[in-house]
């Protein structure tokens, strides 16, 4: 008997998605039929395997949003046109070379990143965030530090004044919870970004933007403000997600417990585990069949929209021994995709620094910090793409914010 479709959302992606991955590659096998908002019919891929195949193969399994087959079947207000292009809608799709191009100069932008001066600027950034609750003796490591960073200090790095970083956290915060005021965010960052690139043709500094600008002679403003503002959100919510993922497993797995008090040795292994186990991205569109095919015993049509199971996959027992825990050592994980569209190396090094940089800056300022709720009442976010926490109420000794010079 065929089963029926798996819808793409409901509670157990916030619950118990690791459970909800089993039963769907025990009932469908790798390779699982399932429904978007709206029963818009789309592939998940669980099997590692099968996902290697997929991502590794970009002829066959494109990026190339043109080629889907349900898109004339869309409403225009279709909630997750966001996600599944992968990119702020300003206008129509790139094709697969346009792609190319904004890869190649957006590539150049994030190589020319120092990592010694990025590592110095995050913990910039930490101390001051850290500076606004010190005092207080409690503070939510969500809201007030996890979402705050990495946005304030990827905009620097493209070439924004460090005041308009609070601006672009919410405005971009916003956009992609959809909120109300969602128009509002989006002119919000188009326009910070336009004046942004207009101040750099005529005063270019060393940052994103300038050599974006060195590069993109041939772009128009709408793709260049297209390109910085998909960085700032590739940047943004996963290494904000793999940040308060981290700090949760530290806080609540004895494990972990002697990086709370001064050893340094677990943060790097905490983060690497929570690319294993509770990843950011769950899971990631899109790739678009170029023709008929097969994967994972599923006829695969043309046009078909297939979504990369990242935690599923690393949960593969085809690849896992069962009972696994300790991921030391070991980055075969998908959490940064695979191929030739995976998450370049230079960006992965910066949401390392990122990310490494603010938890160490935390314990080091807050020693004695502690969980302030019992664990089993916190909350994920409802959602099968990005898992990451509502909150994190943490406790601690209140002390004074450091002494600023002059």
């Amino acid at each position: 008997m065929t089963l029926p479709p798996i819808s793409l959302s409901g509670p157990r992606f916030q619950t118990d998605p690791a459970a909800l991955y089993r039963e769907m590659r025990r009932d469908h096998g790798p390779v699982v039929p399932v429904l978007l908002d709206g029963g818009v019919p789309a592939w998940l891929v669980l099997g590692y395997r099968e996902l290697h195949q997929l991502a590794g193969d970009p002829v066959l399994f494109t990026r190339d949003s043109r080629l889907w087959n349900q898109k004339d079947a869309l409403p225009e207000d279709w909630p997750l046109l966001p996600i599944i292009l992968r990119r702020i809608p300003l206008g129509d799709p790139p094709t697969p070379e346009q792609m190319r191009e904004r890869s190649a100069i957006s590539n150049h932008a994030i190589d020319g990143v120092d990592l010694i001066g990025l590592r110095s600027l995050t913990e910039r950034f930490a101390d001051e965030l850290i500076d606004e609750v010190c005092g207080a003796g409690h503070a939510d490591l969500i809201s007030d530090y996890a979402v705050q960073l990495p946005l304030r200090v990827t905009a620097v790095l493209c070439g924004f004044d460090a005041e308009d970083g609070p601006g672009l956290v919410t405005a971009l915060t916003a956009l992609m919870d959809g909120q109300e005021g969602a128009n509002d965010a989006l002119a919000h960052l188009i326009g910070t970004t336009t004046e942004l690139l207009t101040k750099r043709r005529t005063r270019p500094a060393d940052d994103m933007v300038s050599r974006m600008l060195a590069r993109g002679e041939r772009f128009s403003d709408r793709e260049l403000v297209e390109t910085v503002l998909e960085i700032v959100v590739a940047g943004h919510q996963s290494t904000a997600d793999w940040i308060g993922n981290s700090l949760r497993l530290m806080l609540t797995d004895e494990r972990f417990a002697a990086s709370l008090f001064g050893g340094r040795s677990s943060v790097a292994e905490a983060m690497n585990e929570v690319l294993w186990e509770d990843t950011p991205l769950q899971n990631w569109p899109g790739r678009w069949a170029s023709r008929d095919t097969h994967l994972g015993d599923r006829h695969i049509r043309a046009g078909d929209l297939l979504i990369l199971g990242l935690q599923g996959a690393n949960h593969d027992p085809l690849v896992r021994t069962p009972g696994l825990v300790r991921t030391s050592g070991n980055s075969a994980h998908f959490s940064f995709s695979h191929g030739e569209h995976r998450c370049p190396f230079r960006a992965q090094e910066m949401a390392e620094v990122i990310a490494g940089t603010a938890i160490e800056v935390l314990l080091d300022r807050l020693p004695d910090i502690d969980l302030a709720m019992p664990q089993e009442g916190l909350t994920r976010r409802p959602s099968a793409w990005l898992r990451g926490l509502t909150s994190l109420p943490v406790a601690f000794t209140s002390t004074p914010p450091l002494l600023r010079g002059p």
